[in-house]
């Protein structure tokens, strides 16, 4: 069954509607199911529409703007939901600092990660339910530097499961927000070569685009502007049995 997951992004203390990566040209969020953009009333209209589970990207912290998670430890503590939290967290530290917030996953991207010692550290110290990395992506072009040059993405992915790594999320930043669809030939390439519970985010146009990961195989889906416009409704999920 394929996991729909919904996502927050936070600038600015504000729910912002993320397009393409482009975060200096991000507008506040305008949706059909949410009139405010407080992170934590959208946060509580995903909890009583159903859903258990949320992604939040604490932009702020990964911009190195405010690091407190302030939002992250709000919507834990108000909504109660799982919430798999990127906060741009790259040492062991930060990363207690996001599970006593209310994290229940962390997320590691590659974007922010300067080196790949950080993912064994932290999946050694947390377990491996508890990490997922996103490999994070522009026109299939992996951000970030790991140890100082640059890998294919198979060959990061490949050297994390011999970490142990169990999850992995891929996001391509530059289809984000945009209604292009998600990168299929990648994600077939993937499934076919690594033992990985692999989400994607990024592109997702409509319901169908959703069936077709779902029959590729996908673990989960992590899905913003279809939900917020309502292409995608709770509707549709329910009747397609999608677990949300």
């Amino acid at each position: 069954m394929l996991k729909i997951i919904p996502v927050l992004d936070i600038l600015g203390g504000t729910t912002v509607h993320a397009v393409r990566g482009q975060r200096q040209q991000y507008k506040p969020l305008e949706s059909r199911l949410c009139v405010s953009t407080r992170p934590l009333d959208v946060a509580l209209t995903f909890k009583k529409l159903g859903f258990t589970e949320l992604y939040v990207a604490d932009l702020d912290a990964i911009l190195g703007i405010d690091q407190r998670l302030l939002a992250v430890r709000q919507i834990a503590e108000n909504s109660k939901m799982r919430l798999m939290v990127d906060a741009g967290i790259s040492d062991l530290k930060r990363a207690k600092d996001a599970f006593r917030s209310g994290a229940s996953k962390l997320v590691i991207g590659t974007e922010t990660l300067a080196s790949a010692e950080f993912v064994r550290d932290a999946l050694c110290s947390f377990g491996r339910d508890r990490i997922i990395v996103s490999l994070d992506m522009t026109n299939n072009e992996v951000l970030g530097s790991l140890n100082g040059g640059a890998y294919p993405a198979m060959a990061i992915l490949r050297d994390f499961c011999s970490m142990g790594l169990a999850q992995v999320i891929v996001l391509d930043l530059s289809r984000v927000g945009s209604g292009q669809g998600v990168n299929i030939n990648f994600l077939k390439q993937l499934l076919g070569r690594l033992n990985l519970e692999v989400f994607v985010g990024g592109g997702v146009r409509n319901l169908a685009d959703l069936l077709e990961l779902r029959e590729l195989g996908l673990h989960g889906v992590l899905v913003a502007t279809a939900l917020h416009s309502g292409v995608v409704t709770l509707a549709d999920l329910i009747k397609e049995y999608m677990e949300i």
